[in-house]
């Protein structure tokens, strides 16, 4: 078994390589549901505003009000548009993530098909050795029967 050491120690760690980019992929998708709860509180903020701003609109408003209405509600489109960046960003991390994670099945894959194909070199080796050790003792049984005389056989010396 000393020779699948080296095997059984790189899928320990490519296993543990792994998990850890699982883990990562995990936190990248709450990130990016973080990101899309808070994209949708600013677009509900921004539509309830809209439409208080509209139920007031029947009272008279100075045009400072309005003024500071538009600038405030033109921020608020930056926010979304800066929140729609983040969420892009963030993909773009999941995406990757989830790459990095599909290189590292691919490799912990690969070294399990090398454990199997190494067992089985190795099971064949022990299988041929058995084998001549059944051949030998076979052979040395028929050699001892051949040279011990059957029962009934006279040998006159």
């Amino acid at each position: 078994m000393s020779q699948l050491r080296s095997v059984l120690l790189a899928i320990e760690h490519a296993t543990i390589h792994r998990d850890e980019l699982a883990q990562v992929v995990a936190r990248v998708e709450r990130n990016l549901q973080f990101a899309h709860q808070q994209l949708g509180q600013l677009e509900g903020y921004a539509a309830d505003t809209d439409a208080r701003w509209i139920s007031s609109a029947a009272r008279e408003i100075s045009a400072q009000i309005i003024r500071h209405q538009y600038q405030f509600m033109d921020r608020l489109q930056q926010a979304i548009v800066m929140q729609t960046g983040v969420i892009s960003g963030v993909v773009q991390q999941l995406e990757q993530a989830k790459r990095n994670l599909l290189q590292a099945e691919f490799r912990l894959s690969g070294l399990n098909q090398i454990l199997k194909t190494r067992k089985a070199a190795l099971l064949r080796v022990q299988q041929v050795r058995e084998q001549r050790q059944t051949d030998e003792f076979a052979a040395m049984q028929h050699a001892r029967n051949r040279a011990t005389p059957m029962s009934g056989e006279r040998h006159d010396y």
